[in-house]
């Protein structure tokens, strides 16, 4: 296997397909919406992803930042070479799509700034810090891979919530804040992701596994509330109205501390996304 050529398929995978599960949820809300700009929304949006599937183009013009997940059995490890063969291929991967060209030049303030400018070389776009992920199965290795926009970044939020010693404070405040930024994302329906944790770190690194792990054909009890919860806000596809403000919910609850404080990220994600692809090895 050639890990380089095997990532950068992987990348050009997760921004040109769409997943069952999400094909499904899409399926499923055309059927069932009542509301006629909201039904040619979503009508819209299936044909752009049958398009950007059958001739291998970006689901979006905001190609997204690479994010790496490792989730690793206790029987496996990783290496300084596999690393670097991951970041290869990214970097092949992002050219070969071709991604968006992203990358900012310059020094630390100059890149805050954007002063420089843009480099043209779109593979220049380093993914962000890897993060690594236990797994109960000791021979598995594999290399998740997300593409995160923009949009969804700027409307995401990572907060504390008092709880109250009540879980239903704790999500209902998540719904209030995603339900808020829904309104101002415009790429709707979303499939918003949230994590719940002791620190920002780790609830940011939750709501990420939630996006990796979850899936909108099995949704639990508390996935399926927050989906109906918002989806009674009426925004509706790209703000139309209707029944279809998000096609589900991903959810992942993490480790708690001892005190009154949880800290919540959450991330409405736009309807591109979650752009994800995954390599076994």
């Amino acid at each position: 296997m050639d890990i380089v050529d095997e990532v950068s398929n992987s990348i050009i995978k997760a921004s040109t397909q769409l997943s069952g599960d999400k094909l499904n949820a899409l399926n499923l809300a055309i059927e069932r919406e009542t509301n006629d700009n909201a039904h040619w929304a979503l009508t819209q949006i299936l044909e752009n992803y049958q398009a950007a599937q059958k001739d291998k183009l970006p689901l979006c013009d905001d190609t997204g930042i690479p994010h790496v997940i490792v989730e690793l059995g206790c029987q496996r490890q990783i290496t300084s070479d596999l690393i670097s063969q991951i970041n290869w291929g990214i970097y092949k991967g992002l050219n070969e799509l071709p991604a968006r060209p992203m990358a900012v030049r310059g020094n630390s303030i100059e890149r805050i700034e954007q002063s420089k400018g843009l480099y043209d070389d779109a593979g220049l776009l380093k993914p962000a810090s890897f993060l690594i992920d236990n797994c109960d199965n000791p021979d598995t290795l594999n290399i998740h891979f997300l593409l995160q926009g923009g949009g969804p970044e700027i409307r995401a939020k990572t907060y504390r919530v008092y709880h109250k010693r009540s879980f239903e404070n704790v999500i209902n405040t998540a719904i209030a804040w995603l339900e808020d930024s829904l309104k101002l994302l415009g790429c709707t329906p979303s499939i918003p992701s949230i994590g719940i944790g002791r620190t920002h770190y780790e609830a940011s690194s939750l709501m990420l596994k939630s996006m990796i792990y979850g899936n909108l054909d099995d949704l639990n009890q508390y996935e399926q509330y927050v989906t109906d919860k918002l989806n009674e806000s009426n925004i509706g596809p790209l703000g139309f109205g209707g029944k279809t403000t998000v096609l589900g919910t991903f959810l992942k609850i993490g480790n708690q501390r001892a005190s009154g404080v949880r800290i919540v990220s959450v991330r409405p994600s736009c309807f591109v996304e979650p752009r994800k692809a995954t390599l076994k090895l």
